[in-house]
């Protein structure tokens, strides 16, 4: 197609420019997203084009484009092609830098086109290109912008958005050889790996009630209630998901020495889990949740945080080190509840690096701290939990991201963006470079019945995978997949080794967002 020739690598853009240069040919030069083409851009471009001779695109890449973690909505080679379609778009060229600055350094344009809003544009990139033209011999001119649209706002209008994550879902698995079959074999490959969780254990108690009306004594939801379910979460259910994809998981954690605690140890073992839990607990850490039909109403949390006892926390450690010899993974679940303390990872941290291949964490609740976790090779945090553990509320997820693997030492990071999907970044080159490799990795189930238990549902499975020797793509897909099933019940469940591949070879023939 004639359109595919007009997109250019760097050398051939530059060697076109130059023989353009001996013609007295005068070059004109755009650049931006061009996320939708819409027809403010074909007026802004055919404007541009009016001024001269040839009229060069350059497009920004994929990980260059800073307006959300879902954009952009079309990929970069597609953005590109659909503008060397255009009759007054002669040249096309995606850009891999974050401004155009190197690209106006080397071109030489003589005309660069800006539109209109950016004549009074005070931001010290734009002014930076200006005076790289404007040092070269070119001149800076504005678009008229009496056609005004804009790609964001097109896409926020979008009723189904979602549609266009099958594209980029296709071309990130094309991008990491991620088919049925190769995601299959990293899951065969996690059978028998031996992992060991450490964490505080939680019941998830579900209150299923009906509405009666509203109170008389009061303006409050008056509830009937009619079922109670008992759910293993916490640290207890990273360890099912583990069992359940056929691993061998050792669970140490904290419980109470009383008839509940128990049978939450039988439950536990006879599905494959092998429990080390002291008995310090004066309770099992309850969270009541009151639901009507899938609603939840109010959450009520029963359970304090144990008392530090550094005797206990040195039996503790001891235990860890003990478990951990051998293990191909070890993962951190630190919700808040007092059993992982600095204490406690300055005892252990030390001696699980040189003896266990891949160490994990994660972190929930307000007294967790996700920074105490060094040298770890995956971190799972949310992006709230990210930003709130550096009190960086307004930075772009990549610079937070950045400083929090900075920071730890952790060589990789998963991301969760809840209904929007996931982040990849990958920081195992060190000296950290300028940017991380990211990848974006849209929710796989369109909607949710139950977010509850999903993140734990994804770090146990992105564990084992990359324990079996995946990429961190592979196993950050793995893991939202197990996700994408785990939000389909009510209550943990654990994710079976073959609800996963049901699953994928679903995916494999039937559109993602159909």
């Amino acid at each position: 197609m004639l359109s595919n020739r007009k997109v250019l690598s760097l050398a051939a853009l530059l060697g076109l420019r130059e023989q353009a240069r001996a013609a007295g040919k005068t070059v004109v030069h755009c650049h931006g997203c061009f996320d939708i083409v819409h027809p403010g851009h074909i007026h802004h471009l055919e404007f541009a084009k009016s001024l001269g001779d040839v009229l060069v695109v350059s497009v920004s890449a994929d990980p260059q484009v800073n307006k959300g973690v879902d954009r952009p909505l079309i990929p970069d080679d597609l953005r590109a092609r659909s503008l060397a379609a255009l009759e007054c778009v002669d040249w096309v060229y995606v850009n891999p830098d974050p401004t155009a600055m190197g690209l106006l350094e080397t071109l030489r344009p003589d005309v660069y086109v800006k539109g209109r809003e950016y004549e009074r544009n005070h931001d010290p990139r734009f002014l930076a290109e200006r005076d790289a033209v404007v040092r070269q011999g070119g001149r800076v001119v504005f678009s008229s912008g009496d056609v005004v649209y804009s790609s964001t706002a097109l896409i926020g209008a979008l009723s189904h958005p979602e549609r266009f994550y099958d594209e980029k879902l296709t071309r990130f698995r094309d991008r990491y050889s991620l088919t049925a079959a190769n995601l299959q074999a990293i899951l065969r490959r996690g059978r028998g790996k031996r992992v060991v969780v450490i964490g505080d254990y939680i019941l998830d108690r579900y209150h299923l009630c009906d509405a009666t009306g509203v109170a008389g004594e009061g303006p409050m939801l008056s509830l009937r209630p009619m079922q109670e379910r008992d759910y293993d979460g916490g640290a207890g259910v990273i360890a099912l998901h583990l069992a359940a994809l056929g691993a061998r998981p050792t669970l140490i954690s904290s419980l109470a020495d009383d008839e509940l605690s128990a049978q939450i140890e039988m439950r536990l073992q006879s599905q494959g889990v092998d429990v080390q839990c002291d008995h310090g607990r004066r309770q099992v850490v309850c969270k009541h949740r009151y639901l009507v039909d899938h609603t939840k109403l109010f959450k009520v949390d029963d359970g304090a945080s144990t008392l530090g006892d550094s005797q206990l926390e040195g039996l503790l450690a001891a235990r860890i080190v003990a478990a951990a010899e051998g293990a191909d993974a070890v993962i951190f679940a630190d919700f808040g509840y007092g059993m992982i303390t600095s204490g406690l990872l300055d005892r252990i941290l030390p001696q699980l690096r040189p003896r266990v291949p891949l160490l994990a964490a994660d972190v929930s609740g307000k007294q967790s701290n996700l920074l105490r976790f060094r040298d770890m090779d995956l971190l799972c945090p949310t992006e709230r939990e990210v930003r709130e553990a550096q009190h960086d509320f307004s930075s772009g997820l990549g610079a937070v991201v950045w400083n929090l693997l900075g920071t730890t030492g952790a060589r990789q990071a998963i991301v969760t963006l809840g209904k929007q999907g996931l982040v990849t970044f990958d920081g195992s080159e060190r000296p950290l470079p300028p940017r991380l490799r990211s990848e974006y990795v849209p929710a796989l189930s369109p909607y949710a019945i139950d977010p509850l238990g999903c993140g734990d549902a994804l770090l146990a499975t992105a564990t084992l995978a990359l324990a079996a020797g995946s990429s961190l793509e592979a196993a950050a897909f793995l893991g939202s997949v197990a996700a994408a099933i785990e939000v389909q019940e009510i209550g943990n469940h654990p994710v079976t080794a073959e609800r996963m591949l049901g699953q994928l070879h679903h995916r494999d023939a039937i559109p993602i967002a159909a």
